[in-house]
Parts: structure tokens; C-alpha cells; sequence
């Protein structure tokens, strides 16, 4: 042994790169013996900057300038390139920020629903062949009919429950609320059948008014519309939350 010292280095480096035409900061990892030349090409592929048209600047890892990357024959280990510094790519080409990520400047191909239809390749294609969705004739008219199924029975369960009704509602996943029915049918909101209903408590959600059509009037949080098939109609007093004691 003569008593040297070898120093080994990592060849490649994990660097920060920003540009004058994207607001955003990527990382990528680089071998440090390419030349400057060979890394303004592949910086072109990320940034978009055509490689005669960009200025490097070197800045550590706290943000700090250092220096230019200016010699294309120079290597790129050559410089004082650590993990996680930043290159600065300066745009001389004359293009605007955000020019190669604004989507809204890019041409749409657009097709006609008659000539999409006819592709072979595409999705929709593919969903008819196998069976996909509403291309599922037999899932479809099975689902159709159990909504239909449904559209009745609450069609059903609505005609039986009169206004001015005391009632019980159970909707799955909440507590058992009583109250006073104070509406029946359908609504602006949301299509099917649908119950009004004045909570005893402020448990409800609105006042009996629905994006400003009001169906009935209650003091607001103690009304609320549920399903029919949630409501029970029957002799459930008003309880006594003795709020008249002293």
C-alpha cells in the first residue's frame, strides 16, 4: 500500500430542473460524465426548449446561484453538481410560458357520432362487443325493470299516506325520527315520489322549501323529504321533552 487515498464519487447526480416555460419543478436523475451538449438534448425532451436555444444555471441545494453551465464540450460532473440542486433552463427561443402545457391551444380531433360508430377500435366498439354496460341488453331490461318495480311500489306507498299524518321514519343508517306529514308526490328536485315531512326535533334540513320552491312551511331544520317507502303512518304521539316545565 502507498499510503494514497481514492476518492469514488457517484456518477450519476439526482437534479432539480425548472424553466422559464414551465411553472412546475421536476427531478430526474443524470450521469455526470455526458457532456453539457449532450445534457442540453436531453433537457429538450423535458422542457421543450430546442437545445441551441437554452441558458443553464447552476443553483445548490438551498436555492443559491453558483454559476452558468456554458461549456457544451465541458462534462456535466465538471461542474459542482450535488443531489437535489437545481438547473435553470432559460428559454431563448421567444415562446411564452405555459406554451407546451396549455391544452386549450391544442387542436381538437373531432368526429361524427355516425363515423365513430363505425370504428372497429374503439371503445364503444369494444363495450358492444363484450357486452359492457348499456350494451348489455339483458343487465339493462333487468335493471329497467327493477326500476320500474320500485317506481311502483313507492307509487303505492305514497297513495297511502295522507297529509296531515303522524309518522315514523326509518332511513337506513340514521335514528328513528317522528313527525307530521306535510307533503306527498313528486318534486322540482328530484324525480319519483317523495314525503314532506315536520320533525318534532330541528333534525330535519330546510324549512319545507327546495332550491326556492317551497312545498310546505316549517320551522327551519325540522323539515326533510324521504322516500315512502321510509315512512310508517300510525298513532305516534308528539313526546313530551317537558319543555314548559319550570
Amino acid at each position: 500500500m502507498d499510503g494514497g487515498v481514492t476518492v469514488i464519487t457517484n456518477p450519476t447526480v439526482n437534479l432539480r430542473l425548472t424553466s422559464t416555460l414551465i411553472a412546475f419543478e421536476t427531478q430526474r436523475r443524470f450521469n455526470k460524465g455526458i457532456s453539457i451538449a449532450e445534457f442540453k438534448g436531453k433537457l429538450e425532451l423535458l422542457v421543450g426548449t430546442p437545445a441551441s436555444c437554452m441558458d443553464l444555471e447552476l443553483f445548490s441545494i438551498s436555492d443559491k446561484f453558483l454559476q452558468k453551465l456554458d461549456e457544451n464540450e465541458a462534462l456535466l460532473g465538471s461542474y459542482p453538481v450535488d443531489d437535489d440542486c437545481r438547473i435553470h433552463v432559460i428559454d431563448r427561443s421567444g415562446a411564452q410560458t405555459g406554451e407546451y402545457t396549455d391544452v386549450s391551444k391544442v387542436e381538437k380531433f373531432e368526429i361524427s357520432d355516425d363515423a365513430y360508430e363505425k370504428r372497429t377500435e374503439s371503445a364503444r366498439s369494444f363495450m358492444k362487443k363484450h357486452r359492457i354496460g348499456r350494451y348489455n341488453e339483458e343487465e339493462v331490461a333487468k335493471k329497467e325493470a327493477e326500476l320500474a318495480t320500485r317506481e311502483a311500489e313507492e307509487k303505492a306507498a305514497a297513495d297511502a299516506i295522507a297529509v296531515g299524518s303522524r309518522c315514523q321514519v326509518q332511513v337506513s343508517g340514521q335514528p328513528t325520527k317522528l313527525g307530521t306529514v306535510m307533503y306527498v308526490g313528486t318534486t322540482d328536485f328530484k324525480p319519483g315520489y317523495w314525503v314532506g315531512v315536520k320533525y318534532d326535533e330541528p333534525l330535519g334540513k330546510h324549512d319545507g322549501s327546495v332550491k326556492g320552491k317551497r312545498y310546505f312551511e316549517c320551522e327551519n331544520k325540522y323539515g326533510a323529504f324521504v322516500k315512502p317507502l321510509s315512512v310508517v303512518v300510525g298513532d305516534f304521539p308528539e313526546e313530551d321533552y317537558g319543555l314548559d316545565e319550570m
